[in-house]
């Protein structure tokens, strides 16, 4: 807390000053705070969520990155070659500044609000990007941020090549005719499973995928006792890979709730990359395919091909 109020009064006072020339003079965007932010130089930019980074660098601008954070996992240059500013929960404030930014490009929910706070007094430009869980909600994120980077033509392309590969998917998506019931489990705590409710990432992966989210109770996410799992039905665990931390089939099946649903007497158990998953970026739409076809593999047996307008756009110039 010290340091915050040190950081603070040199930042008003302007013994710390923050940013360089401008470069964008004119740009204003409106952010998940319902908030104006004027952008006036976006040459030293911070992204703080896999998203924002991933977007950035499908468009070409990661020469303009000066940091990204933990979950900035692609391209994996990103946190090979750019200083990390920790975890998108947990940021800090020190580390954030400390990097001379003239911009700071935030996923919704990014903290702590400490920070958050902070970084407003510091009067750098903190565009707050909406995480909306839709397709229409991933199409406005990629707009955001373009436009926040003084390149709306860009996001454009990359917004048409996402958008043609939302279409193939939805295309794909209208072949199933049975949706299977999927329960998205992040973890096991103590034997109970923490379980993804609606309003998630999970719950729209899930649904983009074709399938139906075994859990329609409640929002967000919940640790949910055996009872619960069983009478949930599910057909399907879905889970993410945490290297050591991921969860191992073998443990969902021999759980005492899983063990008296179909995913056990199946053995139906998926995990995909996180990031890929559930980051809601320019790749969600072939992330959806990828566990659409795990889902139901006759859809691939089927001419069930998804060429991405992702991979043959080229968006960075």
């Amino acid at each position: 807390m010290a340091f915050c109020r040190t950081l603070t009064n040199l930042l008003l006072s302007g013994t710390i000053t923050l940013g360089s020339s401008a470069h964008a003079a004119g740009i204003t965007v409106h952010d998940a705070r319902n908030r104006d932010v004027a952008v006036a130089d976006f040459a030293r930019t911070i992204s703080i969520g896999g998203a924002i980074t991933e977007i950035l660098y499908a468009l070409g601008l990661e020469s303009r990155l000066v940091g990204v954070d933990t979950t900035s996992l692609y391209p994996a240059a990103a946190l090979h070659d750019k200083p990390n500013v920790g975890y998108m929960r947990q940021i800090s404030a020190e580390g954030v500044l400390g990097l001379n930014p003239t911009l700071i490009l935030a996923i919704q929910g990014s903290g702590p609000r400490e920070t958050m706070d902070l970084l407003e007094t510091a009067k750098v430009p903190l565009v707050l990007v909406p995480e909306t869980f839709t397709e229409d909600g991933l199409i406005e994120k990629i707009r955001l941020v373009g436009h926040a980077m003084g390149v709306d033509a860009r996001a454009e392309c990359l917004s048409a090549a996402v958008g043609a590969d939302l279409a193939q998917l939805r295309a794909l998506r209208a072949r199933v005719t049975k949706p299977v019931r999927v329960m998205f489990v992040m973890s096991l705590q103590n034997g109970r499973a923490m379980v993804a409710g609606h309003n998630t990432a999970a719950d729209e992966i899930i649904q983009l995928a074709g399938a139906a989210n075994a859990v329609d109770d409640y929002d967000g996410y919940k640790i949910i006792g055996d009872e619960a799992i069983v009478a949930a039905k599910p057909d399907v665990v879905l889970s993410i890979e945490r290297g050591k931390d991921s969860l191992q089939a073998d443990a969902i099946y021999a759980h005492p709730g899983f063990a008296l649903t179909p995913v056990a007497a199946n053995k139906s158990f998926i995990t995909m990359d996180g990031l890929y998953l559930l980051g809601f970026g320019p790749r969600t739409a072939a992330a959806a395919r990828d566990l659409s076809v795990r889902l139901y593999p006759a859809l691939g047996d089927r001419g069930g091909t998804f060429t991405s307008a992702l991979s043959a756009a080229n968006c960075r110039q």
